[in-house]
């Protein structure tokens, strides 16, 4: 009966094991599986304005970060946990390495979230258990930033509210004087 009871409880032990381990290989394909979609980033096609441009072109750092996050766009989530530590460091330079031309509040804000993004997406792609979706819409949200970025750095190079309203003034006194010319024209 002993012998019984012991090969009852050896049998019970391993059909839960199995079964366990049954769940395990389950939840290991999906997972695989979580991690190959290709991520479904919006393409804003938003670019810079040409005088924003032109100092962007000269930093280094930004046009590195602006190919990485380009890349983004068309790569699995196990692309992006494999590149995030890379990611990371590139963001983080393009936040030390802001060129005085382009040195804003709204800039180096930017920036800052933009670095923190990446931080996140470093640190959600190195757990020992990543979870699939936080890689996923942190990767999104690096992306929307980015693009938040260039609008700062475009709004650095448009004109005031004064500047404007001084250059229509000055448009419309060159209109006033070139309306004014034909009519002395035609009295002589």
């Amino acid at each position: 009966m002993k012998k019984l009871i012991c090969f009852s409880l050896i049998l019970a032990i391993i059909s839960c094991k199995t079964e366990k381990d049954g769940e395990n290989s389950i939840q290991n394909a999906l997972d695989t599986t979580a991690f190959q979609k290709e991520l479904k980033i919006e393409k804003v096609e938003f670019s810079l304005e040409p005088e924003a441009r032109k100092f962007a072109l000269n930093w280094v750092e930004y046009i590195t970060a602006q190919n990485e996050i380009k890349r983004l766009e068309n790569s699995t989530i196990n692309q992006v946990m494999i590149n995030a530590p890379a990611i990371a460091q590139i963001m983080e330079s393009l936040k030390n390495s802001v060129p005085d031309s382009l040195k804003s509040v709204a800039v180096e804000s930017r920036l800052n979230v933009v670095n923190t993004k990446a931080q996140l997406l470093k640190q959600y792609s190195g757990k020992q258990e990543p979870d699939a979706e936080d890689i996923a819409q942190t990767t999104k949200e690096l992306h929307q930033e980015f693009t938040n970025l260039k609008l700062q750095m475009n709004e650095i190079f448009l004109k005031s509210l004064e500047d404007f309203e001084k250059e229509l003034d000055e448009f419309e006194k060159m209109e006033r004087e070139q309306d004014s010319i034909p009519e002395k024209t035609n009295e002589s």
